[in-house]
């Protein structure tokens, strides 16, 4: 048995992610890990059962990655992030062949791309 895949992204503020994953995007931040005061930072974000991984450890990962994200009502989700008028981004929505997609960078460079199959 397999579970889902869990991506790790690299960041190097821990301010400007809060702000962004949980401030803007509403994940919830589920634990943090440091080895001692003073020291990267690690923690597991969620929203829903969509989990996510930030690192401040160079080595556990590169800026640039990239995960989508299936969503129920992605034009529910866009107005909301739209409402906060946070002034980092203003994610639009794309319609694909495969349904519709919303992409959006953080402040780190990697890319999260929520997505809702056609029905």
């Amino acid at each position: 048995m397999f579970g889902s895949p869990i991506p790790i992204f690299r960041m190097f503020d821990e301010a400007a992610a809060l702000a962004f994953y949980v401030d803007f995007l509403e994940f919830k931040v589920d634990w943090e890990h440091r080895f001692e005061p003073g020291l990267p930072l690690y923690m597991q974000l969620s929203k829903g059962v969509c989990l996510v991984h930030l690192s401040g450890h160079h080595g556990d990962a590169t800026p640039g990655g990239q995960i989508r994200i299936p969503c129920d009502d992605l034009h529910a989700y866009q107005q909301a992030l739209l409402a906060k008028n946070y002034k980092h981004a203003r994610p639009g929505v794309q319609k694909q062949p495969w349904g519709l997609d919303m992409s959006i960078g953080d402040p780190f460079g990697n890319r999260l791309t929520f997505t809702q199959p056609e029905a």
